[in-house]
């Protein structure tokens, strides 16, 4: 296995198990009541293939994260079939739709309306504009650490942050040109920096800084804010996915690695260290996409 990969293989922790993508194949392992270990394999054709504009730095940032939570989406309802008791798991194109549009919904409520609206009743004490700035800032970060680390403490979700530290480790490993074994991947650490988690939390950083250049000349009312940072969200995943990518790179720039290390302690949350049984199903997932990439025709559909 060649040490420098042209593709950034990458993943998801889903309900018992692990869903891996490639540059073409995406394959989502899951481990069945009874032990077997199920593969949905799918084709992929990233939207930045489709149409080349969305390939531009700052714009396949937000780009990258939407098609993330799509495929993503879709690897969970394959994951639930697996445990659905005689029941068929149906999900439309608009059910898909319907589901990233109320995600991007509850984000916007809670991480940027409600700390606008908490820190607007601190205005009157606090008169000056980048603490305030600060103040919103910190306190969406702060939501989020609450929210990851409230829903860590339910099993089932624990269980899902252990396929998450499962799915980092096999990456890890691939990356570092390793065979892809139980005993390899076993010693690789659960931290990545090409993260979901993580570049949530530098989004949330770095809209920090953008949102205080743009309102340097002074604090706008509530609305104004709100649509400000509404309209610099797509600036700020850029920014954030543009760092994450090439601090992610073997030998990236210590400085670049050292800005995108706070992504690194929230997995201190999102990942635990996981058993060899999970492992297994990550390392199986992983060698679905890259046996798919190695085929002309990949073949697609479940298999055991």
């Amino acid at each position: 296995m060649a040490k420098d990969q042209p593709v950034a293989h990458g993943g998801q922790a889903v309900i018992e198990g692990v869903a891996m993508r490639g540059q073409r194949v995406m394959a989502t392992a899951v481990r069945k009541a009874d032990g077997r270990i199920v593969v949905d394999k799918q084709p992929l054709v990233p939207w930045a293939e489709r149409y080349p504009i969305l390939k531009w730095p700052l714009v396949r940032g937000s780009v990258a994260m939407i098609e993330s939570l799509v495929v993503g989406t879709k690897a969970l309802v394959f994951s639930a079939s697996q445990f659905a008791e005689g029941e068929d798991v149906e999900f439309t194109a608009k059910d898909t739709t319907l589901v990233v549009l109320l995600a991007f919904a509850v984000t916007v409520v809670v991480f940027i309306a409600l700390p606008a609206f908490v820190v607007r009743l601190a205005q009157p004490v606090i008169r000056s504009a980048l603490l305030l700035n600060l103040l919103e800032g910190l306190l969406k970060v702060a939501l989020f650490v609450a929210y990851v680390g409230g829903i860590g403490l339910f099993p089932d979700i624990r269980r899902v942050f252990e396929y998450h530290g499962a799915e980092h480790k096999t990456i890890n490993a691939f990356e570092a040109g390793e065979e892809l074994t139980v005993e390899n991947v076993r010693r690789h650490t659960t931290l990545h920096y090409r993260c979901g988690s993580s570049f949530i939390l530098i989004v949330l950083l770095t809209s920090i800084l953008v949102f205080s250049l743009v309102t340097a000349a002074g604090r706008p009312p509530f609305l104004q804010r709100f649509l400000i940072h509404l309209a610099i969200l797509p600036v700020v995943a850029g920014v954030s996915y543009e760092l994450i990518r090439h601090a992610s790179r073997r030998g990236s720039f210590f400085l670049l690695r050292w800005l995108a290390s706070p992504g690194l302690l929230i997995q201190a949350l999102t990942t635990r260290e996981p058993h060899d049984a999970q492992l297994e199903v990550a390392v199986r997932a992983l060698n679905e996409v890259l046996a798919g990439e190695d085929d002309g025709a990949p073949a697609t559909g479940v298999v055991e």
